[in-house]
């Protein structure tokens, strides 16, 4: 029960008082102890059900070699068996599970324990590393799961109270209760999205996969990631909102994967100073760089230095944000997309598309003895910019893969663009394979929006 108590408030120095009635008072009180008790116990005993412990084994050939073998001796060798844990929410009647990537990589079994103990093998339908999501399913079992309701994430807001349940240190089926710090937090390095709901409700090593849970019962967020110098809670957890869960569960059970629609133009963030120049209130949106002939944008209507400040209802604020809302979004669909132009708003119809693969990437491995063997570098196009998790891209050749203890790991990692080789613009894969079979001085590589030369010795 939800009670206020009234108190007299007095206007101190103004010569004043405004008093209330002893009866007023008691009126806003609570008669009993039952009624002042509050319990989150009747909606963590009707969604604790639908949350599940999953344990993984993983076996590692691993091999040994002694220091000082003898002749005739095998040199030793074996299987290492790896076991880990985390947690897992049933999101259909008929056993569907989603939990993180991160959870279930790699595990040859899979088991998941249900809150009544029970246990069952599961198998790995899909798995997206880039949202560090990944669908399970119960196998042999004729039977009706309890499973969660999805909520709409946008309709969460900061301050509300959520739970999160999960199976931190392998201690089953603990929940923690606290409010959304921020609903739109981004958090480099944890997976391509960028974009979390963030709570202070305590989140553990094993709570990974397991639900963040609004007060009406439905999933708002797949716990992912805490902040912490010490490896326990800080109050600070990340959850993958449940708007990206939900699309993840409706192409990954039709065998498809998350495509980020493409716009077709190039940004940048919205400094204090761009806002200043372009007369925008605050320093919130991405400016339009360039419009690629023939793209979405382009269609639309989309024009340099516009500032797109919104899609569909949902405002932008950084690249994250777009990502996000894009991830959120189907190829095919028509969205109004607000920008401002001229110190005016103006909408756009945009029919979003998938990112083309123009140029052909041209996947090859430099081999050979010079300073880029063992990378693998491709032609960049929107599909391949799309797949690695960037906001934006540029014609060129970037590195995707580079070898384990190969030479080119000295200079180069993958995301990393080959702009120039021995001071010569290189424009596609075929060119760079010239310039490499001639020998390399030095090149000129692009990390991060930021341009820097390699010399070689």
């Amino acid at each position: 029960m939800i009670w206020r108590m009234v108190l007299a408030v007095v206007l101190v120095g103004c010569g004043a008082a405004i008093s209330v009635a002893p009866a007023a008072l008691a009126q806003g009180l609570p008669n009993s102890r039952s009624e002042l008790a509050f319990s989150f116990a009747p909606l963590v005993k009707r969604v604790s059900p639908a949350v599940v412990n999953i344990y993984t084994t993983t076996t590692a050939r691993v091999p040994r070699r002694l220091p000082f073998p003898f002749p005739g001796m095998p040199q030793q060798g074996g299987d290492r068996v790896q076991n880990s844990l985390g947690s897992g929410v049933l999101v259909g009647a008929d056993g569907l599970i989603v939990t993180n990537a991160h959870v279930v990589k790699g595990a040859d079994e899979i088991r998941v324990v249900l809150a009544d103990r029970r246990e069952f093998e599961a198998k790995l339908i899909t798995q997206d590393e880039r949202y560090d999501l990944a669908l399970l399913r119960i196998e042999g079992v004729e039977e009706k799961f309890p499973f969660l309701e999805l909520r709409d994430s946008d309709s969460i807001e900061v301050g509300d109270v959520v739970l999160a349940i999960g199976n931190p240190f392998g201690l089953n089926q603990t929940v923690t209760s606290g409010i959304v710090s921020a609903v739109a937090r981004s958090a480099g390095g944890i997976n391509d999205s960028n974009f979390f709901l963030q709570t202070d409700a305590a989140i553990n090593p094993g709570n990974s996969g397991g639900a963040l849970v609004a007060l009406d019962g439905r999933l708002i967020g797949i716990n992912t990631a805490i902040y912490s110098q010490s490896g326990g809670s800080v109050g600070i957890g990340f959850a993958t909102p449940s708007n990206i869960v939900e699309r993840m569960i409706t192409t990954g059970t039709t065998g498809g994967r998350i495509v980020r629609p493409w716009l077709g133009v190039s940004m940048q963030r919205v400094t204090p100073d761009l806002a200043a120049g372009f007369g925008l209130s605050r320093p919130a949106g991405l400016v339009v760089k360039d419009v690629y002939l023939g793209g979405p944008g382009a269609d639309a209507g989309l024009k340099r230095n516009d500032v797109i400040v919104g899609i569909r209802e949902q405002g932008i604020d950084d690249e994250a944000g777009l990502r996000f809302r894009l991830s959120t979004l189907n190829v095919g669909a028509v969205v109004p997309v607000k920008v401002m132009r001229g110190g005016k708003e103006v909408i756009v119809q945009l029919k979003l598309a998938a990112p083309p693969e123009d140029p052909p990437r041209e996947l090859s491995q430099l081999e050979g003895r010079q300073p880029l063997s063992g990378a693998s570098v491709v032609n960049m196009s929107p599909a391949v910019a799309e797949e690695m998790g960037l906001a934006e891209w540029r014609p060129g050749i970037v590195i995707v893969d580079v070898k384990a203890g190969a030479y080119a790991g000295r200079f180069v990692r993958p995301g990393d663009m080959i702009l120039a080789v021995n001071g010569q613009e290189v424009k596609n894969v075929a060119d760079l394979k010239k310039r490499v079979a001639s020998g390399i001085n030095s090149i000129s590589v692009g990390r991060d929006g930021v341009v820097f030369p390699v010399q070689f010795r």
